[in-house]
């Protein structure tokens, strides 16, 4: 029994430690995932805001340096058109005339000069002549604007090509106090002040920079592209937002050139909105190389703990392999192929305990060789060998339950534990032994002692030995080949 047991616990034992190996390999592997995973994700997500916060202060700082050169332009538009109103205005000479209406306003080199144009489209004054050439703007949309709307404001134009260059026109409309309208004032700032802006920014390739007029137009894009200049986006969803709040942020792909980016647009209650654009692909660029090199370094070392976990799972196994083959040769007969008398006795002591604890019966059976000693020594060891297997065969053959132990008890002597079965059951098994061996061998037979009890704590197990070996002896005594049935009549054990 405690061989049996041991060998249990060993078992168990090498079992459990693959199962953990394995375990601790998997949990190892998944939090190895999980952290790489995070650390990953946090990632991503810090170069999405450093993103988000470049694109910010880029919309924020160019939405800026453009509203204030309108705003700065506007106020100029304002006091020419405040100016005209003037009750003395007209009573004065062109010279004094001009300079009250343009020594304010602004100039630079991307401003076009104030021109003024009276009620019927016709221009009147210009900031840079005292005597203007004829210019008809009736069909312009600023001046139809102006007179159609008398609170549109400060309207600024689709671009356009204005005095010989391309550029935005801002305007204002003149009205007496009575609110007629009596003409309007205009300026333009050329497309050269847009080029110069952006082109003092550092953008990557596909970077987008736009900016709107609140319709949707578009006024200028950089990459420029002058198919661009003038069209219409306000049908598309980002576009529409960005006309509609304050601030905000979008990712799309571009209906221009099919490429996935964020946008960002801020202060959209600007005169012109500005919306920034970068690529999705250039905004994860440097997060997909850490990313590929950290995911590379994690398989590597998933693939060095798994590798690692099967090669010591492989190698316990195989200990665990070799530990039962030594267990078997341990307990096996070498010549016969059934169990020692080491395995035996083990068994014989669990299975006796089992019995004794479930009151079930417990059959025995001690075979012999009969006449084995004098064949031996006329026909020698290697044919008395042959007989032993043939009989240790025979016995295989009849005795095919998972819970009986056959084995070779000592030299010509075999023993049959069979749990559970009574003594006319153990002695059908004996007889079928018997005449296995009887039909395999002419010349060979053998005698068989059989007992079978219900064991009790007062007894032990050798005592049931002993009494299936007198039995075998009985078996001799009264002309061998033949089966006895022992009995206990002292303790009327017989089942």
């Amino acid at each position: 029994m405690g061989f049996r047991r041991r060998k249990d616990l060993a078992r168990r034992h090498w079992r459990l430690s693959a199962k953990l190996l394995i375990a601790s390999s998997v949990v190892t592997v998944i939090g190895f995932s999980a952290i790489c995973a995070s650390v990953m994700l946090d990632m991503r997500r810090g170069e999405e805001t450093l993103a988000r916060q470049t694109l910010e202060n880029l919309a924020s700082s160019i939405g800026a340096d453009i509203s204030r050169n309108v705003e700065l332009y506007d106020l100029s538009l304002r006091a020419v058109a405040g100016g005209m109103v003037l009750p003395e205005i007209n009573d004065v000479s062109k010279p004094i005339r001009h300079l009250i209406l343009f020594d304010r306003a602004a100039t630079a080199k991307h401003f076009g000069a104030i021109q003024v144009f009276d009620a019927e489209g016709q221009l009147t004054l210009d900031a840079s002549a005292l005597d203007p050439v004829a210019e008809d703007r009736s069909d312009e949309e600023f001046f139809r604007v102006h007179r159609d709307q008398p609170n549109a404001g400060l309207f600024i134009s689709h671009p356009m090509l204005y005095h010989g260059n391309y550029a935005i026109v801002l305007s204002r409309r003149i009205t007496d106090a009575d609110g007629r309208f009596l003409g309007v004032a205009a300026g333009s700032i050329r497309f050269s002040y847009f080029h110069e802006l952006f082109g003092r920014l550092h953008l990557d390739p596909e970077d987008t920079l736009t900016v709107f007029r609140h319709d949707g137009s578009v006024i200028m894009r950089t990459p420029f592209d002058l198919d661009m200049i003038g069209r219409n986006l306000g049908y598309v969803p980002g576009v529409m937002r960005a006309l509609s709040e304050p601030s905000g942020s979008f990712s799309v792909k571009s209906a221009l050139d099919g490429i996935p980016r964020l946008y960002i647009w801020r202060d959209g209650n600007r005169p012109l909105v500005v919306m920034a654009g970068k690529p999705w692909s250039s905004i994860l660029s440097f997060w997909r190389k850490e990313a590929i090199w950290i995911g590379a370094v994690m398989l590597a070392l998933i693939s060095f703990v798994l590798g690692v976990a099967l090669f010591l799972v492989r190698e316990i196994r195989r200990r665990a392999q070799a530990e039962d083959k030594l267990e078997e040769l341990a307990t096996t007969d070498a010549l016969t192929g059934l169990k020692n008398r080491r395995k035996f006795d083990a068994a014989i002591e669990t299975e006796w305990r089992r019995a004794t604890r479930q009151k079930t019966p417990l059959a025995l059976l001690m075979i012999d060789a009969d006449h084995f000693k004098s064949y031996n020594d006329r026909f020698g060891h290697q044919e008395g060998d042959e007989v032993l297997v043939g009989i240790a065969i025979c016995i295989s053959d009849s005795v095919r339950r998972a819970g009986d132990c056959a084995a070779r008890y000592g030299g010509e002597e075999f023993a049959v534990l069979l749990p559970g079965l009574s003594s006319a059951e153990a002695l059908d098994v004996a007889e079928t032994i018997r005449l296995k061996v009887l039909q395999w061998s002419d010349v060979t037979t053998v005698s068989i002692g059989v007992a079978s009890l219900t064991p009790v704590a007062a007894m032990a197990w050798s005592e049931f030995v002993k009494a299936a070996d007198r039995a075998l002896y009985a078996a001799k005594a009264n002309g061998r080949n033949q089966s006895v049935l022992a009995s206990f009549p002292k303790l009327a054990l017989a089942a």
